[in-house]
């Protein structure tokens, strides 16, 4: 691909990975986008999530962001369905297959609180 792809343009043209042969290329058929590749590797917060990052004053700065996203990939790369992600004093509840924060709490919020339904923690530096 020699044409380069600004942000917000999309791209209906086959993504492959340099390691992957020809006929494996993502996506599949032609009618999925650049936009929607795009979407599917990034970090989500649900509203529920949204809404308690709002009521605790929690706010997340790119490099926090990224950190994240990396978490999560590793997370994936260890078969992690529903992972508990520590990061600075902020605890998040991840859902690794939609790439998507379920819910964030404090510090304050977490003591003498217990985390259910989960099957992996991340605490991320």
């Amino acid at each position: 691909m020699s044409e380069l792809i600004s942000v917000g343009q999309l791209y209906t043209g086959s993504i492959r990975h340099p390691h992957t042969k020809r006929t494996e290329l993502l996506p599949k058929n032609n009618e999925s986008s650049f936009q929607e590749v795009l979407q599917s590797q990034m970090v989500h917060f649900s509203h529920h999530a949204e809404q308690r990052l709002q009521q605790r004053g929690i706010e997340f700065q790119p490099e926090q962001l990224a950190k994240i996203h990396a978490a999560i990939d590793h997370a994936a790369s260890k078969g992690a369905k529903d992972s508990l992600m520590l990061i600075n004093d902020t605890a998040l509840i991840v859902n690794i297959k939609n790439r998507t924060v379920v819910t964030a709490m404090d510090e304050a919020s977490m003591k003498n609180n217990l985390f259910t339904k989960i099957d992996s923690a991340v605490i991320i530096t």
